[in-house]
């Protein structure tokens, strides 16, 4: 099971072309970054950075601004053995490249396990830095995104640019 984390200490808030995004930190790194908030309810919270969300910052802005394709960031996201075990075959997907969830079930040794990598790869908290956007289906699909296809689509075009 989840742990149920408490709202993270330091938090930013960063303009994207895809939107709004909302940065979240504590003492030991990155632990999520959150679509926008369409109700409008904290877009313009904010709290002192730290160093995890200044390098967080200055790395998605490379990254959208075509100057990086492999992050370097502390992450510390909260989640079960197998999650964890999934974010982390993720990290190791090529930019500008997709594989199937069948690939990281194999990768994570467990090639029964598609179902479950898929929704481990749905409540990834870090998307774009744990590049959840290049899975796909087996049929070369695109499958679900929590952002939406039209934005998933957009990750995947702008990294092959």
């Amino acid at each position: 099971m989840t742990a149920k984390m408490d709202p993270a200490p330091y938090f930013c808030h960063l303009e994207t072309p895809i939107g709004h995004l909302t940065i979240e930190a504590i003492e030991e790194g990155i632990t999520a970054i959150r679509w926008p908030d369409y109700s409008g309810s904290n877009i313009f919270r904010t709290s002192k950075l730290n160093q995890h969300l200044n390098q967080a910052i200055e790395q998605i802005t490379a990254y959208f601004d075509h100057k990086l394709d492999t992050f370097n960031l502390c992450l510390a996201p909260v989640g079960t053995q197998f999650q964890l075990r999934v974010w982390r075959a993720l990290q190791q997907i090529e930019f500008g490249t997709t594989v199937s969830y069948q690939y990281i079930a194999e990768t994570i040794g467990n090639p029964n396990a598609c179902r479950a990598v898929g929704s481990a790869n749905g409540k990834n908290p870090i998307p774009i830095i744990i590049p959840c956007h290049r899975i796909i289906s087996s049929d070369g699909t695109l499958g679900g995104f929590a952002a939406g296809l039209e934005t998933k689509r957009w990750l995947l075009e702008h990294e092959k640019r």
